[in-house]
């Protein structure tokens, strides 16, 4: 399910930029205190966004082994995770041609068709019982409706949540090497 979709800028746009925009618009995209989104790494890793570390392995194709490091671990399920979100962005391109490819409507019109696309595809996967593309959306995903009073208000680096990154990678680590321990 799309939460929130802000089209209309240029692929060039750095993603930095957008994220600003979206979070400064008066019904723009609202992150409440205490929850976040997995961001790539042309994002910062701040309240509300959490990024992969830099310098690690991060893509699924680069895993052959087992993670070794807290951080390599935390990589891995980031990557997982992102992974799921393209497959939807993919399954919208699928579904609706119009998206894949150059199109032949005004350029002016390219941003409420986007729009009009992710708003079908939320219908679908909330009104239809067997959506035909069901196998590549996860079984159990869930969108908390819930209004929040404490909402993020900017995009920037923190070391608040560069330590909660640091706290999620080594819960992670901990976790599993217990239970491989325990195999």
């Amino acid at each position: 399910m799309f939460t929130y979709v802000l089209a209309g800028w240029e692929g060039s746009a750095a993603d930095s930029r957008v994220l600003r925009d979206a979070i400064s618009r008066p019904q723009g995209l609202r992150v409440p205190r205490g929850s976040y989104y997995l961001c790539d790494a042309g994002y910062t890793n701040g309240d509300g966004f959490l990024t992969p570390y830099g310098g690690q392995w991060y893509h699924i194709n680069d895993w052959s082994n087992p993670p070794t490091t807290a951080k390599e671990l935390y990589n891995k399920r980031h990557s997982s995770a992102r992974n799921v979100i393209e497959r939807a962005f993919g399954m919208i391109k699928n579904r609706w041609k119009i998206l894949h490819d150059i199109c032949f409507h005004p350029v002016e019109s390219m941003p409420r068709i986007i729009i009009a696309c992710c708003l079908m595809h939320n219908f679908i996967r909330t009104e239809i019982s067997e959506d035909p593309c069901e196998n590549l959306v996860p079984i159990n995903y869930s969108v908390n409706g819930n209004e929040h009073d404490d909402l993020i208000s900017t995009v920037q680096t923190s070391q608040v949540w560069s330590d909660h990154r640091d706290s999620l990678a080594n819960d992670m680590f901990n976790e599993w090497n217990t239970r491989r321990r325990n195999r």
